[in-house]
């Protein structure tokens, strides 16, 4: 869809639910077009007429045109988790500037590399170990594994875009983006928007999620992931090659030319780790985890492993930090709307009589799918978390297991196309694999992740206390 079409489009979507679709009794007529505002934001999300954070910005200054107060609106920059979001993807850059991040994965692959589903988990750990601090999946899986996973492809002579492609190449890219959905899945700092959805969760619920619990929640299910996925994807999309003799060598061989640790790799690692165990610990030492990471920011600059300069010239973080800001501020004044509230018990009311777990099933199996008309976790979550976690709750199921359930989920849906999430047009633009084949290897490796996290997790999840 063209930019003009597009826009146009969002024109008439917004006055046609604030000037023509009547507003329900008990929302307000400005709360009614702050809920039309919004929704033309996930709807241009969605169809992409404009960047995410353009969209965002024009979507606040509609808000503010509408009545809301200046510092209102702009009040989700405040917020603490937006700034984690964006030094976290700092610390990011410094990792993958310094080499440390490649370090790590030929680390891994020289330990574990010796087939091709061997390199598979190696990258897969590594994305895995970099998901506990790294709150990026593109600067995960695009800036720090893809280049190792296309060198390990190219020495089998598997290229893109013609018949050597499925040698070795064409599983390894789709491993590899399978693999950074669990790991995404696996820790609050997997991608931005499970930041966003603890806020949403704290706001709606009332339930506190935290670094510790989420890593609690997620780790059982999310190692069984994590065992399953690369294999499935391995069998959808069996490799010539199966064999990987030379892999572990030519991780041997770059590290040689690496040589040892310098100053700034000892330096980010230490902060790395450091910030890492700090926001995995934060329940026994309850140190505000936004300071732990200004702390390792502030060390990364005193020392001089990064400079301003390199920092200010981050786009994706501060541009993720202009939207994932602007949307969390939006979705807090869509709740003090009640249109999520009326939404939910419309919805509700639907399922009386029937037992909260077959709802809570079936409303997480639509969640899932829903994903194929998204092309962004974070408007995914934004869209369909809060009237889901409302409904759930309103028919019984138990708080913690509603809202873990939801916000783990939406991380694994972005396996299922090559546009669910920012990563997938990267990956796929290597031309490896073809769209019927990522295609078929998502919706393979969906329902191996929904049978492990509905039957294993929600095990663990009884063990733990949430239902």
């Amino acid at each position: 869809m063209s930019r003009a079409r597009g826009l146009a489009a969002l024109v008439v979507l917004y006055l046609l639910i604030a000037h023509v679709i009547p507003a329900p009794a008990s929302i307000t007529p400005q709360g009614w077009r702050q809920t039309a505002i919004f929704i033309c934001v996930i709807a241009g999300m969605v169809t992409d007429p404009l960047p995410a954070s353009a969209l965002v910005l024009i979507g606040l200054t509609a808000m503010a045109a509408n009545g809301t107060p200046m510092r209102e609106v702009l009040g989700g920059y405040a917020e603490p988790s937006v700034w984690l979001v964006l030094i976290a993807m700092i610390i990011a850059k410094v990792m993958l500037d310094t080499g440390l991040a490649r370090r790590i994965a030929l680390l891994f692959v020289r330990a574990v590399g010796k087939t091709s589903l061997g390199v598979a988990y190696a990258l897969q750990m590594t994305d895995v170990t970099l998901a506990s601090g790294v709150p990026s999946i593109t600067a995960r899986s695009a800036g720090m594994l893809l280049p190792i996973g296309l060198s390990i492809a190219n020495l089998f002579q598997s290229r893109p875009d013609d018949a050597t492609r499925h040698r070795l190449g064409a599983y390894l890219v789709a491993a590899m983006y399978q693999g950074s959905a669990v790991a995404c899945a696996m820790f609050i700092t997997g991608q931005a928007s499970n930041l966003l959805g603890a806020s949403l969760a704290l706001k709606l619920t009332g339930v506190t999620v935290t670094a510790p619990s989420w890593f609690m929640a997620a780790v059982v299910p999310g190692l069984l992931s994590c065992l399953v996925v690369p294999w499935i994807t391995f069998r959808v999309l069996r490799p010539e090659v199966t064999h990987t003799p030379e892999a572990p060598q030519f991780a041997r061989d770059e590290l040689r030319k690496m040589g040892p640790l310098n100053r700034s790799e000892w330096i980010t690692l230490l902060v790395f780790a450091g910030v890492a165990l700090m926001w995995l610990t934060t329940v026994w030492h309850r140190t505000d985890v936004t300071l732990v990471a200004l702390v390792g920011l502030a060390i990364l600059l005193v020392t001089g492993t990064m400079t301003w300069q390199s920092a200010s010239s981050e786009r994706s973080a501060w541009d993720v930090f202009v939207w994932y800001g602007g949307m969390l501020r939006m979705g807090e004044l869509l709740n003090n709307t009640g249109s999520t509230r009326v939404l939910a018990e419309n919805i509700g009311g639907l399922f009386a009589g029937i037992p909260w777990i077959v709802v809570l099933l079936a409303i997480l199996v639509i969640f899932f799918y829903a994903h194929y008309f998204f092309a962004s976790i974070t408007a995914h979550m934004l869209a369909m978390f809060p009237p889901f976690v409302a409904v759930l709750i309103g028919i019984g199921v138990p708080p913690l297991l509603a809202v873990y359930s939801l916000m783990c989920l939406a991380n694994l849906t972005a396996g299922l196309t090559h546009y669910g999430t920012t990563t997938g047009p990267i990956l796929f633009g290597t031309g490896y694999v073809t769209r019927a084949e990522w295609w078929k290897v998502g919706f393979y490796v969906s329902v191996a992740n929904l049978f492990i996290w509905l039957t294993a997790g929600f095990a663990w999840w009884k063990f733990l206390g949430f239902w």
